[in-house]
């Protein structure tokens, strides 16, 4: 038996479940000025630990890394419009620096 709103009805089904997915899609994605933060641990099979944490903000990165000897190693990058700054340290806190410039 066919419904004489159907196609109405079908129309108003999908418009909303296409409202609701991009909502939900927006919901999710973060805007270029918010920080992303995230922290990971990984236990091995002695139950020792390694953890990672990782901010991050308009392209620039901070990130650090303490495995189970409980050495901390960390990462920093810097963006601009003018370059870019990559700085790593490692556990026995020496330290590397690249910069890299943009030219016009």
């Amino acid at each position: 038996m066919n419904h004489p709103n159907r196609p109405a009805l079908y129309r108003l089904v999908f418009v909303a479940l296409g409202a609701a997915v991009l909502g939900a899609a927006f919901a999710v994605v973060p805007t270029a000025a918010e920080a992303r933060d995230r922290v990971t641990t990984v236990t091995g099979a002695q139950g020792k630990t390694a953890t990672r944490k990782v901010s991050r903000v308009k392209g620039d990165v901070q990130s650090s890394t303490t495995g189970p000897n409980g050495k901390t190693m960390s990462r920093s990058v810097d963006r601009s419009a003018a370059g870019t700054t990559a700085t790593v340290t490692g556990p026995n806190g020496k330290t590397a620096t690249r910069t890299t410039t943009v030219t016009p």
